[in-house]
C-alpha cells in the first residue's frame, strides 16, 4: 500500500471513480476506463489510484464506519471517507480543493470497535457473511479475509508466440519485472507498477492479463491439436485464447456467447494473439446448440455466476444486488448445464466452471446434473480457494460422456 499520500489530482480521480460506482451503479472497470481515457498518467500514479480505489471498495463498510458515514452518503461526504482512509493507513491527509475533516476522537473510538469485529474488519456486508457461513462453514473466515486483500497481477504467456522465459526477458527490457509461478506453468506474476498494455510485448500478442486461477480452468480443458472444442460461454475470450494455444492453432475452436460485442472483442484479441483457429458464433436460439449435438471433443461451460470468488479483483460486486440475483443465476446455470451438455460427443469431456466459491453454484449443481444424467460421469472437480492459493476463487468439474 502507499507510503505517502495521494496528490490532490489523484485524490479527485479516486473520488470521481468511486462516485460513478457507488452513486451511478457503473462497474468499476468501466469507471476506470471512462476516467483514465485521454489521460497520460504515470504508470505508478495510475497504479496508486487503482490501489486506493480498490482497497476502499474492498472494505467500504469498514472505512465508512470509522468516519461515521453511510455508503449512500458518499456523493456528499466522499472527501471525509478518503481522509479517513489516509488516517487509517498512517498517511498525511491529501490536499484537496474541498475536504471534510474527520473527528479524530470518533475515528479512534470506532477503530477499537472495528478491531473486535472481524466481519466488519474484513469489509464484509452482512448478506455475504451469512451466505459464506451457511455454505462454507469453518472455511469461510479465511476466505472472507482473503477476499479483502489486494489482488496480484498475473499474465498468461501466449505459447503460440513465445515461451515463459522469453516473455519474462522481453518484459524486463521494457521495464516490467515479473517472476514465473511454480504451480501454474503458463502464469507469470508481475511485480512492478508498469503499464502492461503500453508494452510492445502486449501489442505483439505475447501475453494476456489473466488470473492464475482462471488459467487453471483452461488447463483442465486439456485440449489437443486437431480436436473440435466449444467454449460455449466465451465472453471476451480469455480462456478461449488459452485453449487455442493448447491446440497449437490446429483443429476447430468454436467460441460462443449471447452478446455480439463480446465476440467482436474476442476477434480482435484472437488476431493479436495469432489464434487463427478461433471461430465465433452468436447463440441466437436453442437451435444453435441443437445443431452441434454430439459433435465436440471438449465443451467448456464457464457459466454466468455470482463472481463471489473474484471479489478482491471486482470489489464493487459486494455492494450490488447479488443476493437478489443469486437464485436467478443458479437456475440459469442449471439450464445451461442441461442444454449445452448435448454438444459433447460420446467419449468427450464436459468442463463446468464458475468464478464462485459457493457450493450452491458449484458441486451442488454437478451432483444434481449427474443424478439426472447418468450418461455422464464425474472425472474430477476442484475448488480453487482464495485463501489457499492466493489466486482468485474458481470451481471446475470435469465429466465424461459415456453414452448418448
Amino acid at each position: 500500500m502507499l507510503t505517502y499520500p495521494l496528490s490532490g489530482s489523484s485524490s479527485e480521480l479516486v473520488l470521481n471513480v468511486l462516485t460513478m460506482v457507488l452513486t451511478r451503479g457503473k462497474p468499476l472497470d468501466r469507471a476506470y476506463s471512462e476516467h483514465f481515457s485521454g489521460l497520460t498518467l504515470n504508470p505508478s500514479e495510475q497504479a496508486r489510484i487503482t490501489q486506493v480505489t480498490g482497497d476502499i471498495l474492498r472494505r467500504l463498510n469498514l472505512y465508512c464506519f470509522l468516519v461515521d458515514i453511510k455508503p449512500e452518503e458518499f456523493d456528499r461526504l466522499g472527501s471525509k471517507l478518503l481522509n479517513g482512509w489516509h488516517i487509517f493507513h498512517g498517511l498525511d491527509l491529501p490536499k484537496m480543493q474541498y475536504s471534510l475533516q474527520v473527528e479524530q476522537a470518533v475515528f479512534d473510538a470506532n477503530l477499537e470497535i472495528a478491531k473486535a469485529d472481524p466481519v466488519l474488519w474484513d469489509g464484509c456486508p452482512q448478506w455475504l457473511d451469512e451466505l459464506g457461513q451457511a455454505q462454507l462453514g469453518d472455511k469461510w473466515p479465511a476466505e472472507r479475509a482473503a477476499l479483502a486483500e489486494q489482488p496480484k497481477r498475473y499474465l498468461r504467456v501466449n505459447e503460440l508466440k513465445c515461451d515463459r522465459e522469453k516473455l519474462i526477458a522481453r518484459l524486463q527490457k521494457e521495464g516490467v519485472t515479473s517472476v514465473p509461478l511454480s504451480d501454474v506453468a503458463s502464469a507469470v506474476e508481475v511485480t512492478s507498477d508498469s503499464a502492461l498494455f503500453r508494452t510492445d510485448a502486449f501489442k505483439d500478442g505475447w501475453f494476456e492479463q489473466q488470473d492464475a486461477g482462471s488459467q487453471l480452468v483452461a488447463n483442465a480443458v486439456d485440449a489437443k491439436p486437431g480436436m473440435r472444442v466449444v467454449d460455449a460461454c466465451a465472453g471476451a475470450g480469455g480462456k478461449t485464447l488459452h485453449i487455442a494455444a493448447q491446440m497449437q492453432g490446429k483443429g476447430r475452436l468454436l467460441a460462443m456467447d449471447i452478446e455480439q460485442w463480446k465476440l467482436d472483442n474476442l476477434k480482435t484479441r484472437a488476431k493479436r494473439a495469432g489464434a487463427h483457429n478461433v471461430e465465433t458464433r452468436i447463440i441466437a436460439s436453442s437451435k444453435t446448440i441443437k445443431r452441434l449435438k454430439f459433435s465436440a471433443d471438449r465443451v467448456l461451460l464457464d457459466v454466468p455466476c455470482s463472481g463471489l470468488g473474484v471479489l478482491k479483483r471486482n470489489p464493487d460486486s459486494k455492494w450490488r444486488d447479488t443476493p437478489e440475483r443469486l437464485p436467478i443465476l443458479v437456475e440459469l446455470q442449471k439450464h445451461i448445464l442441461q442444454s449445452y451438455s448435448r454438444m459433447v460427443k460420446v467419449g468427450g469431456i464436459l468442463i463446468y466452471a464458475t468464478c464462485s466459491i459457493m457450493p450452491e453454484e458449484n458441486r451442488n449443481q454437478i451432483d444434481a446434473f449427474l443424478a439426472e444424467n447418468p450418461q455422464f460421469t464425474l472425472i474430477e472437480d476442484e475448488n480453487i480457494l482464495v485463501s489457499e492459493r492466493g489466486f482468485d476463487g474458481f470451481y471446475l468439474a470435469k465429466m465424461e460422456r459415456l453414452s448418448e
